[in-house]
């Protein structure tokens, strides 16, 4: 069913102070990886693998958890290599993976998408990376219009990679930006001019690597309306096909350089949800149309086109057009999605690498699905999508009612009661001035909410 699109409405503070606080997950799974368990093994997975039928298309994930100096807010798993050996090194153990993981089906899999992520992938040296994308040819099939995306540092990106990252057939890159204030980059440890982003995205575009994303955050330490303004205005500069826009989540009890971050200059609730405001405000009124919480695309892109339709999904790199519902995921902490559930490997990089080349998957945990838990991710993931849920839809896809559903989800009263949500027959709508809420009302059917223990990040 198609999505009407709207532009961000006025967000209604009351609101904000009512759920902006709230710690919830970004329900990029469900359930969430909090909750999987070492019940999930080695053999469990060689199982689920040999299990994929030889029709179904799937995707790749590539984690290369390396970056040269630590940004002070990063929440990714990630360690500082300033050799380039341990690169190799690691390197060498995902080749194995991918050759052991391929070794466990029937017959090459057909690739629909693959993502490297992070860390910095192009940390890795050209000919290591053209080796790696020739292995993954080797032992895939790639569809022919496959998307292949890559995470950047414009930074450190060289001439020479680009040009091979255009060489290998990557279709799409995902820049980092996050702030260009200078005073916010100093407080965050990460200095990056403008005019090296201007330098990436244009030789990325000529090496032939048409599409282009832009990761923005606010919420950082000294940032104001203001800096997120001219960081936006900078941005639309070189008008990048897509933007992600993430709030800070502080959380330096797990991630502990995060202590370096002075939290009295981290703006409250009130300031990063105006922030938050007139980011969206700002690129919808440069063109851009709003996907889903976080994401803005341009109107033709395949992200908008799949909103408008009602066909767009949610997966660890946030939305996304990936049709495929198997996710196959290489390298340390890499987490991959199966018919039957997650599985997630070993998120030491040593650890990791011991593993491979003892000749073992490196499976560490993962979580089995239950019926239950299918019907809720698929609720949770069209709500997240569409801000809305036809719950007899969904439910008569999982051979249940909605009543059933709607009588286990008490705190969806307390939203309705709120305004938050509208509730018209069986058809839940999140009202337009509390869409910066939206994973506020999935929670409302995460059976698992409250017994997770981690803090997540803020709401807004």
């Amino acid at each position: 069913m198609p999505v009407n699109i709207h532009q961000p409405a006025h967000l209604r503070s009351d609101l904000n102070i009512r759920y902006g606080e709230e710690r919830l997950p970004r329900y990029t799974s469900y359930p969430t990886a909090p909750h999987f368990s070492a019940a999930i093994t080695q053999q469990t997975y060689r199982q689920w693998l040999a299990s994929i039928p030889q029709e179904r298309t799937v995707s790749l994930y590539l984690h290369i958890p390396f970056c040269r100096s630590m940004c002070w807010y990063c929440g990714c798993n990630t360690m500082i290599a300033r050799r380039n050996e341990p690169v190799a090194e690691y390197l060498a153990a995902l080749q194995r993976e991918i050759e052991m993981v391929a070794s466990h089906v029937a017959q090459p899999l057909k690739v629909n998408q693959i993502h490297f992520g992070g860390g910095t992938p192009t940390i890795v040296e050209p000919a290591q990376f053209a080796d790696l994308m020739n292995l993954l040819r080797q032992k895939f099939t790639f569809l022919p219009d496959a998307e292949v995306a890559i995470e950047i540092d414009p930074r450190r990106l060289t001439r020479e990679m680009m040009l091979e990252l255009g060489a290998s057939g990557v279709t799409r890159a995902s820049l980092g930006v996050q702030s260009f204030d200078p005073v916010v980059q100093q407080a965050i440890n990460r200095i990056q001019s403008f005019e090296d982003t201007a330098a990436a995205t244009e030789g990325l575009r000529a090496a032939g690597v048409r599409g282009i994303n832009f990761d923005l955050i606010y919420g950082l330490p000294h940032q104001t309306v203001a800096s997120c303004f001219d960081t936006v205005r900078k941005c639309l500069q070189l008008r990048p096909d897509r933007l992600s826009v993430f709030g800070y989540a502080h959380v330096p009890t797990f991630k502990k350089h995060q202590r370096k971050i002075d939290e009295a200059v981290l703006p409250d609730g009130a300031n990063r949800h105006l922030q938050a405001n007139m980011i969206a405000c700002s690129l919808t009124n440069a063109g851009y149309r709003q996907i889903g919480l976080d994401h803005f695309a341009l109107p033709e892109d395949t992200l908008t086109t799949a909103q408008a339709a009602g066909n767009l999904h949610r997966n660890f790199q946030g939305y996304t057009t990936d049709t495929s519902d198997v996710l196959i995921g290489f390298g340390a902490s890499a987490i991959g999605r199966l018919d039957q559930g997650y599985v997630q490997n070993d998120a030491g990089t040593r650890s990791y690498c011991t593993q491979i080349d003892s000749g073992d998957l490196a499976t560490r945990k993962g979580y089995a699905l239950t019926a239950d838990d299918r019907l809720r991710a698929d609720i949770i993931e069209r709500i997240m999508c569409d801000f809305r849920v036809d719950l007899q839809q969904v439910c008569a896809r999982h051979g249940t009612k909605p009543s059933d559903v709607l009588q286990s989800a008490i705190r969806l009263h307390t939203l309705i009661a709120d305004g938050v949500v509208h509730l018209e027959g069986h058809v839940l709508s999140v009202t337009d001035d509390a869409r910066h809420l939206v994973r506020s009302v999935a929670s409302a059917f995460d059976a698992y909410i409250g017994t997770s223990g981690p803090v997540y990040s803020r709401a807004v």
